[in-house]
């Protein structure tokens, strides 16, 4: 979105957020609206969210964006390892492991994305994929850091699309993902590691998904561009 989009989109979210103690609500937008929003959001409870961070603090870096620089816009989180940035600019669990380090060390909590592809489900790799994504990605870290991770399972078969993960399938993949970071990082971590669903999430489908009792939030998509659905979704549980 441009800037005035982001703002008018905003701007159509805050009544729905407006004293909500329940769920924690946090926008994204592009890097050129992160100061606007920033400023439309400033004191209303809404957490304000990159898409993407240079894993380095500083230096020649053309191009790139730092957790300094996030953090002057009004950043308080950064989306990190996201399917569209693995799949189209070629990121590794090693990348992305670099930069979750950074936003941890820089005072952002860093929401790390995992998820598998269409051909790797259908050839029985999805736990496997995933277990290799979380162990790249959350590599090195002690369980003391995981206390600001935000973990995001988005089955890249079911973006855009057209189909969808079951409640029970996504239920699957977060009860796996859940033992996986207890193994890794002890129970009393892992139970306090929050792990969104982000794939297709609607306002039709939300409610069903956070009945599963090891998913813990949403990682929302198209549903997120439109004030309605976004507000919808938000407030499932008076739906």
């Amino acid at each position: 979105m441009t800037v005035p989009e982001a703002q008018g989109l905003v701007r159509g979210i805050l009544p729905s957020c407006k004293g909500k103690k329940d769920v924690e609500v946090i926008v994204a937008p592009p890097f050129t609206a992160l100061h606007a929003t920033a400023g439309e959001i400033k004191g209303k409870g809404i957490g304000l969210a990159a898409q993407n961070m240079h894993f380095e603090p500083k230096g020649a870096f053309t191009g790139e964006v730092s957790a300094a620089m996030l953090k002057d816009a009004g950043c308080t989180h950064v989306i990190l390892g996201h399917s569209e940035r693995r799949q189209y600019f070629c990121e590794t669990d090693a990348g992305v492991n670099r930069k979750v380090k950074t936003a941890l060390s820089e005072g952002l909590a860093p929401i790390m994305c995992i998820g598998e592809s269409l051909e790797e489900r259908e050839a029985g790799a999805t736990f496997k994929v995933i277990e290799t994504q979380l162990n790249g990605g959350l590599g090195g870290l002690s369980p003391e850091e995981t206390k600001q991770v935000i973990v995001a399972y988005e089955p890249v078969w079911a973006i855009g699309t057209g189909r969808t993960a079951s409640p029970a399938q996504a239920q699957e993949v977060h009860a796996f993902i859940r033992e996986k970071l207890s193994a890794a990082f002890g129970e009393k971590a892992a139970s306090g590691i929050r792990i969104l669903y982000g794939g297709s999430v609607t306002p039709d489908n939300i409610k069903s998904l956070m009945a599963m009792e090891d998913i813990d939030g949403a990682l929302v998509g198209g549903a997120s561009l439109k004030a309605e659905s976004f507000s919808a979704i938000v407030n499932y549980s008076e739906g």
